[in-house]
């Protein structure tokens, strides 16, 4: 059987000409809804998918393992992860230990380079459900981002509840 050819040209894209997307980043991530993708590039052969990743203010992502690892540079907003405040510039890099929570307070960009078995995140979301932010938001927009994200979470974690006490 004759190998797979794949396009490994060379490519200069604009960021500008690759949408973002919100439909099917669940299935991508495997994260919680909220956040937005752009995928420049992805290579089967390689197992490699490069793409920009835009979280919303007050996000929790959870702490998480993947088949994977992954190289992540910040290039907007504030990352925090790790006892660290990320800004534009630093750099992340994750495998398959656990890793996270990252927060979000003000929302944030990131590009990733994912290589392996896959971009999905493993996490437990009653875990995440209990989070408590540890990160303080520094912009109006942040406040209401995290707070929105607490309810959420904690609304979340009543229907939770509620399913498993109706399953004894």
């Amino acid at each position: 059987m004759p190998a797979k050819k794949f396009d490994h040209r060379f490519r200069a894209t604009y960021d500008k000409t690759v949408p973002w997307q919100a439909e099917g980043v669940e299935e991508l991530l495997t994260l919680p809804k909220g956040v937005k993708v752009k995928v420049f590039a992805y290579d089967p052969a390689m197992k490699r998918v490069d793409m920009k990743v835009k979280f919303p203010k007050g996000y929790v992502e959870p702490a998480h393992t993947h088949k994977s690892w992954h190289s992540i540079l910040v290039t907007k907003g504030r990352m925090c992860v790790a006892g660290k405040d990320l800004r534009p510039g630093d750099y992340v890099f994750g495998w398959d230990t656990l890793h996270g929570p990252y927060e979000y307070p003000d929302g944030c960009e990131v590009f990733v380079v994912f290589m392996g078995e896959g971009t999905q995140h493993v996490w437990e979301e009653a875990k995440h459900l209990r989070h408590k932010n540890v990160w303080k938001p520094k912009t109006a927009a942040g406040k209401k981002g995290v707070k929105a994200g607490v309810i959420a979470r904690r609304s979340a974690l009543a229907r939770l509840a509620a399913k498993k006490k109706a399953r004894r």
